[in-house]
């Protein structure tokens, strides 16, 4: 299967600003970006900061097109979300919630695209470990986000794939067709994953 980026940017190694941030500052501004997408009440605002994060996207050095295939995913279901909001509350408020959305989205993929896997992973470790003292297992946190971010692009090439199938079949517009392969391609996937990480004794509790 072929991958799919989804939603977030990939990696890009650099040496930009953005890149020799500390990763808690990069939290904190993923934080405040979310926090803002509830706060900010004027379109004009949102567009603002969304412009914002879009420079320092650029300027970190991941391009363009980087940053279009993070939001492309989303690109109909905002369409569907924003003419919904215009018909109902006008269209200021649908470009604010539209932008909002995406300032988050942005925000999340200048972190994905400025900092390694690794050390991303073992920043959300650090971050949980503090709730080590109520039963979490910051080291199983991360693991599941890891195969969180590897399964999701796989899952979105599988599904590509099977488009791409069941319309040079003439079948584009069946959803078993579509649905079926889909599912069984996950659920070997899962599967897989789940054998892997048995064989590595990933993934047992701790006794």
């Amino acid at each position: 299967m072929r991958g799919h980026g989804f939603l977030l940017a990939n990696y890009v190694p650099g040496t930009s600003l953005i890149h020799r941030m500390p990763l808690w500052l990069k939290f904190l501004l993923v934080l405040a970006c979310g926090a803002a997408s509830f706060l900010i009440v004027d379109w004009r605002l949102a567009a603002a900061a969304l412009t914002v994060l879009c420079v320092l996207f650029l300027l970190s050095g991941a391009g363009a097109v980087r940053l279009y295939r993070a939001v492309k995913p989303l690109l109909p279901i905002l369409l569907v979300i924003g003419a919904f909001q215009w018909w109902q509350l006008g269209a200021p408020v649908a470009a604010r919630i539209v932008l909002n959305i995406l300032l988050c989205v942005v925000a999340a993929s200048l972190l994905t695209a400025t900092t390694p896997l690794h050390r991303l992973l073992d920043g959300v470790v650090s971050l949980a470990r503090p709730f080590r003292r109520f039963g979490a297992d910051p080291e199983r946190f991360a693991l599941t986000i890891a195969i969180m971010l590897r399964s999701i692009p796989f899952i979105a090439g599988a599904f590509a794939d099977v488009r791409d199938s069941a319309r040079a079949r003439g079948l584009e517009r069946n959803p078993r067709a579509l649905v079926l392969p889909v599912f069984i391609t996950t659920v070997a996937y899962a599967r897989h994953t789940g054998e892997a990480l048995a064989a590595r004794g990933l993934g047992e509790p701790e006794d």
